[in-house]
């Protein structure tokens, strides 16, 4: 395989901390490990349909350690669009892939470094493959739903997010003797929630993979109060259903379970409850410094992996380490809370409900 000269690099799907770092990292280690070319593709794959095509050469003055602290990304993203599927504006659906590729010649690039979930990278290697272009993935999202690693970029400053609303929401639940409802997000898989809802004290945790009921529920506060304490915190992921199994939505999206446990939760114990919706508050602000050194790590090989033909593998966190594993065993859908996780043993040892197995 012959070297590589141009190497792209791009954001897909939802925003989230930590993406700046990544683009730096692979950037600083291409440039200065092998003298690469690096451009930066703007919208994800929009950048590549585009015509113009939308870009920017990156180098090593625009990308200092300011962009260690900034969230979101510089290169912007879209989480809509599937170029074989995309939507016109007369409401018809054209594959678009073709041009995808030819915006791949035109800009002379040798390998792609994708920043996305699995999704994304589902796609993208499907892109990739047919405009022959070798591609290398790095995980990212607020969800850490992506499977082959242990955290992906944005995670941890999502559950620090959900920790420091909890810190915030619980003396106002004790001055005036309420049941809080947090809602995170967390569509297909609890793990904010549940991380979330350990560090930050929740009597309740309730995630997508385990059911629950509401007696269960209003069991657990009947518990907290008849300790002496007036107040009660619950953690929630907004893919939860309701306990007949049903999906709450709002105008396609999922979000409302909050709001629907709050009326359960007055009707069957008599407390006062309020419900707070944490939303894409999760997905902005400074990444923090896990998030930060995860988000480096994987930038730094990624650009390894790229400048040595290693194409089809994903960067991922596993055993306090950068490994490589294939995209083929990432690109399979969501990776749920496993239901022997040790945090949930670990919620259920200090008394936390959160549903039954």
């Amino acid at each position: 395989m012959k070297p590589i000269k141009t190497l792209g690099v791009l954001t897909s799907g939802g925003d989230c901390a930590g993406l700046n770092a990544v683009i730096r990292a692979v950037t600083v280690r291409a440039i200065r490990g092998y003298g690469l070319r690096v451009l930066g593709i703007h919208d994800g794959t929009l950048g590549l349909l585009d015509r113009p095509l939308s870009y920017r050469e990156l180098n090593l003055e625009s990308l200092d350690q300011r962009l260690l602290r900034e969230g979101g990304t510089m290169l912007g993203t879209t989480s809509k669009g599937d170029p074989f599927y995309f939507p016109m504006p007369d409401g018809s659906f054209r594959d678009r892939s073709a041009e995808f590729a030819e915006g791949v010649r035109e800009l002379g690039l040798d390998a792609l470094v994708v920043i996305g979930g699995d999704g994304s990278m589902r796609i993208l290697a499907r892109l990739c493959e047919a405009a022959g272009i070798g591609m290398v993935g790095v995980p990212k999202t607020i969800d850490n739903d992506v499977h082959g690693t242990e955290y992906a970029v944005g995670f941890a400053t999502a559950v620090n997010v959900v920790v420091e609303a909890l810190d915030r929401l619980q003396p106002t639940a004790a001055s005036h003797h309420r049941v809080m409802v947090l809602e995170t997000m967390g569509r297909d898989a609890g793990h904010i929630a549940l991380n979330g809802g350990i560090a930050g004290g929740a009597d309740i945790i309730l995630i997508p993979e385990l059911p629950y009921t509401l007696d269960g529920v209003a069991q657990r506060i009947r518990e907290v109060l008849a300790r002496g304490r007036s107040h009660a915190l619950v953690v929630v992921a907004e893919g939860v259903r309701t306990e007949l199994g049903q999906a709450v939505v709002s105008a396609g999206r999922y979000g409302g379970i909050g709001q629907y446990l709050v009326g359960e939760i007055a009707d069957r114990t008599g407390i006062e409850t309020r419900a707070t919706i944490l939303g894409h508050v999760q997905r902005g602000g400074t990444p923090s410094a896990r998030d930060r050194i995860i988000a480096t790590s994987f930038g730094v090989r990624a650009a390894e992996l790229a400048a040595e033909g290693r194409f089809g593998e994903m960067v991922a966190w596993q055993d306090r380490g950068v490994i490589e594993v294939p995209l083929s065993q990432v690109t399979v859908g969501a990776r749920p809370v496993a239901l022997d996780d040790p945090l949930i043993r670990t919620a259920r040892g200090m008394g936390v409900y959160v549903g039954s197995c």
